[in-house]
């Protein structure tokens, strides 16, 4: 018997010895992937949290910078900078603009390292209902009804972009994205961009770009989406070398760093191109509707952010960015038109019947008039800048 009982536990015990380890390993594995959840999760709060600091900075700078131009074209016009001067560089209040506007473009430019591209890029349109608001309070320019519909409907589009968006990235080191810009569709995608910009600053944009404002604005798009994607890496390579991994001896870390000089000149001269040309009301709308998409499948294919996302997240996304898209529409294109709550409650209230007769001679509200009115009066007041 007491054999018997030594024979059985000398088996019994190597099983539980191996169930143990099992469950150990089981243990820790589980540990370990809660961190790198937790891990994943905060970064996504910091790239966020960074990304609408970075539209606060901005959108405040231009009311600041304004504030000053509109300071010194009340003396010496001569040094406005519409009649080529340089007056503003003595204003405090100027150089105040820009030092906010630099700590924005830092913020956007942490934002890529901590968060997935397709949560920063559309996050930027916060910056115009920034500007939006703060113009009217502090500039005493309108915001009219369809201006803060337009600005409810960004900020509505934009939180259903951030409960819809990745969470976490596929790409968390330069080693592996190293690996992944080897892939064929991401090769593909940059010879098509290559290609097709070529083409249009060869042969389309001598012929239609003063005519068509398409032209400067797909240049800007496409080679803007690959300077999110080079913003991104580098932004990647100096997170890694905080971290204690030195990447500055990465020759990638340097391509990335060329590239984002190359893209944004290009993005900057071609941009200028287009609000020289054409309407800052048809232009902002435009180049971000066509500007987002862009980096929103360049980032997909390169660093693979929507892999992870379920069916009703992707939907999420196209509605929030299409809510989004008709907000900053709203608020730019009808900026101008003089409409009111207390008309629109005129309108509702008067019988259908009479609604010929009703007198609204203190506005234009025929759209196609008031864009008439607006383009021969070329002095009137904008509602924000």
């Amino acid at each position: 018997m007491a054999s018997a009982a030594s024979s059985s536990n000398a088996v019994l015990l190597p099983i539980a010895a191996a169930a143990a380890d099992a469950a150990a390993t089981s243990t820790i594995g589980t540990v370990n992937t809660m961190d790198e959840v937790h891990y994943a999760s905060t970064d996504f709060y910091i790239g966020l949290a960074l990304a609408v600091s970075s539209s606060l900075f901005i959108g405040s700078s231009f009311i600041i910078k304004k504030k000053a131009l509109l300071k010194l074209a009340s003396g010496d016009t001569s040094q406005r900078a519409s009649e080529g001067g340089y007056g503003y560089l003595r204003e405090w209040m100027w150089w105040m603009g820009v030092i906010t506007m630099g700590v924005g473009e830092a913020c956007n430019f942490a934002a890529y390292a901590f968060a997935p591209a397709s949560l920063v890029t559309p996050l930027g349109a916060l910056s115009v209902i920034v500007t939006a608001i703060l113009s009217s309070r502090m500039l005493n320019e309108r915001l009219n009804l369809l201006g803060s519909i337009g600005c409810a409907l960004c900020l509505l589009g934009s939180t259903v972009i951030v409960i819809h968006s990745p969470k976490e990235e596929e790409v968390g080191s330069m080693a592996e994205l190293a690996l992944k810009m080897k892939d064929a569709g991401f090769l593909i995608y940059v010879i098509l961009v290559i290609l097709a910009t070529g083409f249009i600053v060869v042969y389309v944009a001598p012929r239609y770009g003063h005519t068509n404002i398409l032209v400067y604005i797909s240049v800007c798009s496409l080679i803007g989406s690959l300077s999110v994607l080079s913003v991104k890496g580098l932004g990647l390579a100096i997170k890694e070398t905080l971290a204690g991994h030195q990447q500055f001896t990465n020759w990638l870390t340097y391509f990335w760093l060329a590239s984002v000089a190359m893209c944004v000149s290009v993005q900057l001269i071609y941009l200028n191109k287009a609000l020289d040309i054409f309407n800052t009301s048809m232009v902002t709308p435009i180049y971000y509707v066509f500007f987002t998409t862009f980096v929103i499948l360049a980032s997909s294919i390169l660093y693979k952010e929507w892999s992870c996302l379920g069916a009703s997240d992707v939907i999420g996304n196209f509605v929030g960015f299409l809510t989004t898209i008709i907000g900053i529409f709203q608020m730019q294109l009808f900026r101008d038109v003089n409409i009111s709550l207390y008309q629109v409650q005129r309108l509702v209230s008067r019988p259908s019947a009479n609604l010929a007769n009703a007198d609204f001679s203190s506005s234009s509200t025929n759209l196609v008039d008031d864009y008439c009115m607006r383009q021969s009066n070329g002095n009137r007041r904008m509602v924000y800048t």
